[in-house]
This record gives structure tokens, sequence and C-alpha cells, in this order.
């Protein structure tokens, strides 16, 4: 029993030593950047006086964004990410472009029905920001 209990350690140790462990990217100080200022991206958004608004309105099939009033009169420039986690290939990327009431209204009709997750990244004067919202349509 002891003699099979050894073999069975030398065998683990043997495999364990034949694998290969790559825990590290090669571009992973560029992916750990991108991740910082993702972070920070999120925590200015946070600290907005009024949240981002990302709402559904299921009854005129649209897509309703709205942005805080503190942007009025600020350069707004970004994207609308939006992600199909069951089929990639339905993911697709708009601008944002908002009025002048700072809100963008967006049909929903030709999308397929189920879970979304949309992403809003922004930058309003040279500052960037970003909002999620997972949704059911």
């Amino acid at each position: 029993m002891f003699v099979l209990f050894m073999s069975y350690i030398g065998f683990m140790v043997s495999k364990a030593l034949h694998t290969s462990v790559d825990l590290i990217s090669p571009d992973y100080y560029q992916q750990e950047l991108a991740y910082q200022q993702r972070m920070e991206s999120v925590v200015r958004t946070a600290a907005l006086p009024a949240a981002v608004a990302i709402t559904h309105e299921a009854a005129v099939s649209q897509l309703y964004l709205q942005l805080p009033p503190s942007f009025a009169g600020k350069r707004l420039e970004g994207q609308i990410h939006f992600f199909r986690p069951s089929d990639l290939k339905l993911d697709f990327t708009l601008p944002l472009q908002p009025s002048s009431d700072l809100a963008q209204r967006l049909s929903t009709q030709k999308m397929a029905r189920g879970f979304w997750r949309i992403r809003m990244d922004f930058t309003a004067d040279g500052q960037a920001y970003f909002a999620e919202k997972d949704l059911t349509i």
C-alpha cells in the first residue's frame, strides 16, 4: 500500500514539474495599464453628482441614455458597445451622439431578444468615464 502511495506521489510531482504554467501574458504591462485606466474611469463616473442612466423602454423598443447635467457644455466623445455574451457575432458598437439635452435614443427593434451588456466609454473635456448596464431585451 505504501509503495502505491509513493508511486502516486512521484507521478503527481513529475506531472507538476512538466506542466507549463504561464500566468503572465506577453503584454502584461499594457493590460495592467488599461485595467488601471478603466478603474480610474469607473471611480470618476461613480463620483459624478448624478448617475449615467441607461434604460430600456420596451414599450417603444428603445434604449435611452442620459448623461448627467454636469456634462453640459463639455466636448463629449465616445462609443456605446453592445455585447451579447451568448453570441459574439451579434456584438456591435455605435458612436455616442447625445442631443443638446445630453440624451440619446437608440432603437432596439433589430436587436436579438435576450441578455445584453451595454458599455459606454466616453470622454468629457479629456477626462475618461465608463458606465455599464446589463439589460434583457
